[in-house]
């Protein structure tokens, strides 16, 4: 065993830091199933503040990375291991406290973004981010990613819930920023700065999350549309004149591989489908709903369904929550989260399927259209050597699309280290020069997440 590791095992209490080989195998990658992944010299599991803090004053001092995990479920090999490195997993920082007079919840990042949802729920109250993932991502990840989901169109992404962080930085200097103020502009936005880093400038180990109160009932819009041109004007027609709740998309690829999963009746021949909802309190859900039906209608929709039956609802909303395993079931994936300006929507979709031809490698498409933020799944056969190289040029290439129309190469899921050689051509020279300065004055050793994002 390395000599250095052995002051670390006798620093922690016992089981926190873990070797077994097989262990450490499972640790060694996010979903993204980064390839080029290493063999961490060992996973550490710390419970407190003050455990992360020993494992990052052991790790600069020995010059050792640190690559923070959460649930492991990171789309862009945000939490690839390094050979030789740290994983530091915060699946064991449990601990979760809702204040419903300050309608804030304190949270440990190893708890689940459901397990949030359902502690708010007991006293009334909701946190709104609702990344697909729900049940099974962290909130330590959804912060680390600066995580959205399905209802981020209305109601924002998670940095609009994080109020304030404990956060450990690269020499294990522990420090608190902001808390559960509504309102405070004391000194420069640290706690923004921090959420979507990525693990690359501290671990967050403890986070002040604000909440709201439950969300309204929903009225549930369904249509479906001959083409996605159709469907993506559908989207611009109903963004401008409201915001609605909910306003997802699924072409006609995972339309087909949901109904192969689910076998709940939807259309096979349809180009597209849009699954909006609609929440304002003092009944003017229906209302928006029939607007939305209307914005479908007006656009050539082929069907058009409304329903404020909450379970009815949810069928449809489970159908598109389960578009990336549907689509998984049939091969391989490498996953986008591409996201436009939205006028510019139905050009980067049909784009994407100018690509898709070109390349002869499927991609079914997704999207969080109210916001513009599409989720390309490239589907592709790793066996065949010639195909996933071709795919590996699409997802490129598909990136450099979306910033050719004035969008990003990533809305929700984060840079990790397969979207990094794309990160410059989005945001410049000068733009990436403030990033690395930013990185070296908090990480100088460059200890945390090395290789990922900047």
């Amino acid at each position: 065993m390395n000599p250095q590791l052995t002051d670390l095992i006798a620093e922690l209490p016992d089981g926190v830091v873990v070797t077994d080989p097989d262990i450490l195998a499972s640790y060694r990658q996010d979903r993204a199933v980064d390839p080029d992944a290493g063999t961490p010299l060992a996973v550490v599991r710390p419970h407190t503040t003050e455990q992360v803090q020993s494992v990052l004053r052991w790790a600069t001092a020995n010059r050792i990375a640190v690559v923070p995990r959460g649930a492991g479920t990171g789309l862009s090999g945000g939490a690839t291991a390094v050979n030789g490195g740290i994983v530091l997993s915060t699946e064991k920082m449990r601990d979760i406290h809702i204040d419903p007079v300050t309608r804030v919840a304190v949270v440990q990042p190893g708890r689940l973004n459901a397990e949030v949802k359902a502690a708010a729920a007991e006293h009334g109250l909701w946190y709104p981010p609702d990344p697909s993932s729900f049940e099974i991502c962290s909130i330590g990840g959804n912060i680390a990613t600066n995580a959205g989901g399905l209802c981020c169109v209305k109601y924002g992404v998670t940095t609009d819930y994080v109020l304030g962080m404990q956060v450990v930085l690269a020499d294990g200097t522990a420090v608190r920023l902001g808390g559960p103020r509504l309102k405070d502009v004391a000194g420069l936005s640290l706690t923004k700065l921090f959420v979507g880093s990525e693990g690359t400038l501290g671990v967050i180990t403890e986070v002040t999350l604000r909440l709201l109160p439950a969300q309204p009932p929903r009225a549930v819009v369904v249509a479906t549309f001959p083409a996605v041109a159709d469907a993506c004007q559908a989207v611009v027609a109903v963004t401008t004149q409201i915001r609605p709740a909910m306003l997802e998309f699924m072409d006609r690829t995972t339309i087909n591989a949901v109904e192969d999963k689910l076998r709940m009746g939807l259309d096979r021949s349809a180009g597209a489908m849009l699954v909006a909802a609609s929440d304002e309190r003092g009944g003017a859900a229906g209302a928006d709903a029939e607007l939305i039906a209307e914005a479908f209608t007006a656009h050539r929709a082929l069907e058009v369904y409304s329903t404020a039956d909450p379970v009815e609802g949810e069928a449809f909303v489970t159908a598109r929550r389960e578009a990336i395993p549907a689509v998984e079931a049939t091969g391989a994936l490498l996953l986008e989260d591409v996201g436009v300006p939205l006028p510019r929507l139905a050009e980067l979709v049909s784009g994407i399927e100018e690509l898709s031809a070109r390349h002869r490698v499927t991609v079914a498409v997704i999207a969080h259209a109210g916001d513009g933020n599409t989720h390309p799944l490239i589907v592709f056969d790793p066996a065949d050597a010639d195909m996933a190289a071709r795919a590996q040029v699409l997802f490129g290439e598909i990136m450099d699309l979306a910033v050719r129309l004035g969008g990003t190469i990533t809305g929700e899921h984060g840079v990790g280290r397969l979207k990094k050689p794309w990160l410059a051509g989005q945001l410049g020279p000068e733009a990436m020069e403030l990033n690395r300065r930013i990185k070296a004055a908090l990480d100088p050793d460059d200890i945390l997440n090395p290789g990922a994002l900047i």
